[in-house]
Parts: C-alpha cells; structure tokens; sequence
C-alpha cells in the first residue's frame, strides 16, 4: 500500500469581464507539501473563452498563463516569485484577486501520486 499524502489545490479561471463573475475554467494548480511537489497543468480552450468574451486578446491571456507553470517550477525562469519556496509560490498563485487570471478558493485531498492527482482533477474541472 502506498502512503497517502495531503494536498491543496485551486482551480485557475480566466475571469474576462470581472464585474459579471463569469469564467472559464483553464487549469489546475497542485500543492503537497510533505513531498515537495508544486505543479500547474493549463488546458486553455480558445473558443469556449471566445463565447463568453469575443473581444478578449487571447494571446496576452495565455502568455500570463504559460507564467503559472514556470512560477511553479522555481527558479530564475518563475521570475521573482519563483525564487521563494515552494509553499510561498503556491500562496501567492492562489491568493485572491481582481484581475482576468484568478483561482478558485483552495481546497484539500488525500492521494498516493500527486502528479496523477493533478491530470485527473484537470480533467474533472477543466477538459
């Protein structure tokens, strides 16, 4: 048997119009702490943010988005935010903002692989 371990994380939503509260789900961000892992997978489906945001510059959408990964990896690549730890990364991609970009209130789990974890909750809550 595999050990289980806890995990947090939030679903990342493009929020076009932010005063109408409608998104679209676009990715997932994972955290387990006792393992050390953070990672993000982003499935952004163009056409399904088109409906709901015909004039949304998509490509300044998902050059913000390509961030989230890179923040999560570490390192100089993540910018300034990817040289804090891993929990301080998490925190600071899932705090709660204004903008286009936002994640979902933070929520936990119990799994014994995290990067399967991850594929399956995107699959569920994004694809």
């Amino acid at each position: 048997m595999h050990d289980l371990a806890s995990f947090d994380y939030a679903i990342v939503r493009v929020v076009p119009r932010v005063e109408r509260a409608e998104f679209v789900n676009v990715g997932v961000i994972i955290f387990c702490r006792t393992l050390g892992y953070l990672d993000a997978r982003i499935s952004l489906e163009r056409e399904r943010l088109l409906a709901i945001a015909p004039g949304i510059d998509l490509d300044e959408v998902e050059r913000h988005l390509r961030l989230i990964p890179r923040i999560c990896r570490g390192g100089t690549e993540g910018g300034p935010i990817g040289l804090l730890s891993p929990s301080e990364r998490f925190h600071w991609l899932t705090a709660p903002r204004s903008t286009v970009i936002q994640t979902s209130p933070v929520h936990s789990g119990l799994c014994t692989d995290t990067a399967a974890t991850l594929e399956r909750i995107l699959k569920q809550a994004v694809t």
